[in-house]
């Protein structure tokens, strides 16, 4: 355990799940969009710099970032056809059944910041905005099934984050 990328496993954590967003076009500032356009209407005076540093905060928490990186290896096991059937091609075709990707992030994820977070996170999964709606459409080949669900907690973590801030 004397590998330097271990010594600080919380760094290296959000590197990894930091460089996998972004390997997948998403960027902080792409979740952060998405919760200004959930709470803005509640908090009128909100400004983009602040829901960016709650979504930065957000994406620093152990936590956020174990659950995280268990649903971007799934995909990524998927992806490249690694998995045991059945669960490859559930999957690979995210099937509305499954359930799995959406516990992960909304239980481990979201679910960390109250109710709040809960309700903003069934939100998301159900509208898919910005570029929720694109990784969930992906006709590229690629597996989104845990991603898209990650990006949506994140967002609706930092939504809650704030709105706690605020009351």
């Amino acid at each position: 355990m004397n590998d330097p990328k271990f010594k600080f496993p919380d760094k290296a954590s959000y590197k990894f799940v930091t460089d996998y967003f972004s390997s997948k076009g998403v960027e902080a500032d792409d979740i952060a969009s998405i919760t200004y356009n959930i709470q803005r209407s509640y908090i009128p005076d909100l400004t983009l710099e602040e829901v960016q540093k709650a979504v930065i905060d957000v994406l620093h928490k152990r936590e956020v970032l174990n659950n995280a990186m268990v649903g971007i290896v799934l995909d990524q096991f998927a992806a490249d056809h690694q998995l045991p059937e059945p669960l490859q091609s559930i999957i690979e075709k995210d099937s509305g059944v499954f359930g799995v990707d959406e516990l992960l992030a909304e239980g481990g994820i979201s679910g960390i910041y109250g109710k709040i977070a809960t309700t903003n996170f069934g939100y998301l999964d159900k509208e898919k905005h910005g570029i929720l709606k694109k990784l969930d459409t992906t006709t590229d080949g690629s597996v989104n099934t845990f991603l898209d669900d990650i990006i949506a907690a994140v967002a609706a973590a930092a939504g809650a984050k704030i709105a706690h801030a605020h009351a």
